[in-house]
């Protein structure tokens, strides 16, 4: 086992240095982040020329990206094209954001689908694991952005409008009047919310399935026939052997609670890693979008080591 941790960490900067490389081509490929200025009368060719000098866009482009290597290497992703501002500060600031939402949101499904699944699957083709499973679909069927403006139309502009409390839709908390940790969770209950229940859709159907699996192996029926009671049966037999494939479905869900952080924040309008990248693709700012890029990247790797570092945990029989 550490041996493969070994060759997973030092597989990490190869596949960054791809993902680097394959970011910077397509940036490339889109245009010069001036060519905004082409058009605008009030903007001097020789302006431009002087802006492209200043940013090193004169430059070759196989030599910017070995310079960009370079400061990489340093920890220096460049600044940001539009405020100046060191790209390292920005994402610093909305990092926090992006992984306290999506933490939340895998929870927050986990513990809502987990027991609907289990109870799915124990009661196996009854009219409420029809239900469950037909609530699960139209759930999964609704986009992200039309679900995110159902709920800020209902729970925040007509609750406040019928006189009921209402809940916040921008920022993380009260710039004018901060109210600590329950300030924070208001302000995380619809973003929450419009991330995690596509999710719980997907991990009901998932887990239900591996738990009827389950059911149907011969250790369970052992168990049941030495007189076990069926609780145990369900959570320390059948549940525990469900842990594997939950623990890597837990790791692939990472690059959809990522996709989902880009549209849950910018209708939201959660200062976080999604709304950063979504705005640094509008303007064209490829430092920042080439620095989303290579963090996004290096979670999904660091999760998915997370996630195999976990495979003995959950069953003592992968140690040794």
């Amino acid at each position: 086992m550490g041996a493969y941790v070994i060759r997973r960490i030092l597989a990490m900067p190869v596949i960054l240095f791809f993902v680097a490389l394959i970011t910077f081509v397509i940036i490339n490929l889109k245009g010069s982040p001036l060519d905004r200025f082409a058009f605008n009368p009030r903007v001097k060719p020789e302006d431009i020329a002087r802006m492209q000098h200043n940013l090193g866009l004169d430059q070759p482009v196989v030599k910017r990206f070995w310079l960009y290597l370079q400061s990489l290497v340093h920890g220096d992703l460049g600044v940001s094209l539009i405020d100046s501002k060191p790209v390292t500060m920005l994402i610093g600031e909305a990092l926090p954001n992006t992984l306290r939402l999506a933490l939340v949101s895998l929870l927050v499904s986990l513990l809502i689908a987990v027991p609907l699944a289990v109870f799915a699957a124990v009661h196996r083709n009854s009219l409420l694991d029809r239900i469950i499973l037909t609530s699960s679909i139209a759930s999964s069927s609704i986009p992200t952005v039309w679900l995110g403006l159902l709920l800020i139309i209902l729970f925040a502009v007509k609750f406040r409008e019928w006189g009921l409390p209402y809940l916040p839709i921008n920022g993380v908390k009260d710039t004018r009047n901060p109210g600590g940790f329950w300030d924070m969770v208001e302000h995380m209950i619809l973003p929450v919310t419009a991330l995690a229940l596509p999710q719980i859709a997907g991990w009901i159907w998932y887990i239900r399935n591996a738990m009827i699996e389950s059911l149907q192996q011969d250790y369970v029926r052992t168990a049941r026939a030495m007189g076990a009671k069926e609780r145990s049966v369900r959570f320390l037999h059948a549940f525990r052997n469900c842990l594997i494939p939950i623990v890597t479905i837990a790791g692939l869900s990472l690059p959809d609670l990522f996709a989902g952080a880009l549209i849950v924040e910018s209708v939201f309008g959660y200062p976080g890693m999604g709304r950063l990248t979504v705005t640094a693709i509008t303007n064209n700012n490829y430092t920042v979008i080439m620095g989303t890029t290579l963090i996004y990247a290096l979670l999904l790797l660091i999760g998915n080591l997370i996630a195999d570092l976990l495979y003995p945990v959950v069953d003592p029989r992968l140690r040794g």
